[in-house]
């Protein structure tokens, strides 16, 4: 038989195959345990065979080939967590105010989701706090380069038509910081979800963590959508220091060459991207990024 994986909990996956056909599997065998890219072989989206013996308990067998795949670094176990496989669109959720909009998270999701093949997008919910002009400006930075941004609020309904209307037909993945309100948006979304929804602490103006595991879910509407729990932070692993560059679009269009050969765009007299930041061309939050991904890139290399 072959299936989707719907969640997995310690080893435990809920596999469809059907509207109303759904088992309880674990991995047959060590092959799919042991996959050297990740410390987890499956994840919520990925299609796989599976027999079902006559109890009803379901082995998965084998995974089938990924169309692409969204995952990020974990640094406690040094490797990679496949967050969701499959995928028509990644939705980078970011809230314009509280918690504190983190545009810099936002661009390290952009090269995650690129890394895996994957299709972003982003998503500012709670506009009805208001959306600061420095929000609108780096909006628009990413506008500029050809990046979908849409702008909502799950609790006022503003946007929502508009959301709702992008994600029709569409296997889409909601992911960020905790508190953005993801919960919220999938109760908006797929209606009778009650899914629990956390405040924030007032301490560190961050949200608490609500979703424990992902999984994916079917909607009224056509498609579906892939619940994922709230991180506090993405690490930017897998690319060489010195290819660093071409995950940055703009610095693609930068006209002119860098006078030494090869530039780490940091502090080489005659570079033409430190020149395009100094003119505006390029964002200098988005320099100050790349320059923090560099340089963690660096010391791991060291």
């Amino acid at each position: 038989m072959i299936g989707t994986i719907y969640r997995g909990i310690k080893n435990i996956y809920d596999v469809r195959s059907g509207p109303d056909e759904i088992h309880e599997c674990r991995i047959k065998g060590k092959k799919l345990k042991s996959d050297p890219d990740s410390y987890n072989p499956l994840a919520p989206g990925d299609r796989v065979e599976y027999e079902v013996s006559a109890s009803g308990t379901g082995l998965i067998t084998s995974r089938l080939d990924r169309n692409n795949r969204f995952a990020r670094w974990n640094r406690k176990k040094e490797s990679w967590q496949v967050i969701a496989a499959n995928i028509d669109l990644l939705l980078a959720v970011i809230s314009a105010k509280t918690p504190p909009f983190r545009p810099r998270f936002v661009d390290r999701v952009l090269i995650a989701a690129a890394q895996g093949d994957v299709p972003a997008s982003i998503l500012v919910n709670k506009i009805d706090q208001g959306v600061d002009s420095w929000v609108d400006s780096r909006i628009k930075v990413w506008e500029n380069l050809g990046i979908r941004v849409l702008k909502c609020s799950a609790e006022s309904g503003e946007g929502m038509e508009v959301l709702l209307k992008y994600l029709e037909k569409k296997t889409a993945v909601l992911f960020g910081p905790s508190g953005v309100g993801k919960s919220t948006l999938l109760n908006k979304l797929i209606p009778g979800m009650n899914l629990t929804t956390g405040g924030l602490s007032l301490k560190y103006d961050r949200g608490r963590h609500v979703t424990n595991f992902g999984r994916l879910l079917d909607t009224p509407w056509g498609g579906h959508l892939i619940d994922t729990p709230g991180v506090r932070e993405i690490l930017v692993r897998g690319i060489r220091p010195e290819d660093l560059p071409h995950w940055f679009p703009e610095f693609e269009n930068v006209p002119g060459k860098c006078s030494f050969q090869p530039c780490s765009h940091k502090h080489e007299p005659g570079c033409s991207i430190l020149k395009a930041v100094e003119d505006g061309l390029i964002d200098s939050d988005r320099y100050e990024n790349y320059l923090r991904i560099r340089n963690e890139l660096e010391s791991e290399v060291r």
